[in-house]
């Protein structure tokens, strides 16, 4: 899957795959994430034994209509206030999708799949 994008130019095809890489990148760079939950075990498996990089582990990314829906599943550390930390997600994947690819998601969802004590 692909997002188009038309200007005066022509079409920019942007592969799902770089949009979701953005996203992990962007999540992983606020304060009180700790890490990123496999929405997909067995591809995100093949790479941890391929000792790839994978960015886009704990995103999903959903088309329809023109509009892009972003899922974040990640782990927090434990004593930071939530609902911050989801907003800062929301804030800096939106920021850098529009910096860096010239896309507008509709929406940014944010999982909380766990809480992890983080020794100092």
């Amino acid at each position: 899957m692909s997002v188009t994008i038309n200007n005066q130019h022509g079409n920019v095809d942007i592969a799902t795959e770089v949009i979701a890489t953005v996203v992990g990148a962007s999540t992983t760079e606020i304060f009180g994430v700790v890490g990123m939950t496999s929405k997909s075990a067995v591809k995100d498996n093949v790479r941890n034994i391929l000792r790839q990089e994978n960015y886009s582990k704990g995103v999903v990314v959903t088309t329809s209509d023109n509009e892009i829906s972003i899922d974040v599943y990640v782990v927090i550390s434990y004593g930071v206030k939530i609902s911050e930390v989801a907003k800062n997600i929301q804030e800096r994947v939106r920021f850098n999708l529009e910096n860096q690819l010239g896309i507008t998601a509709a929406r940014v969802n944010v999982y909380v799949q766990n809480v992890k004590v983080v020794e100092d």
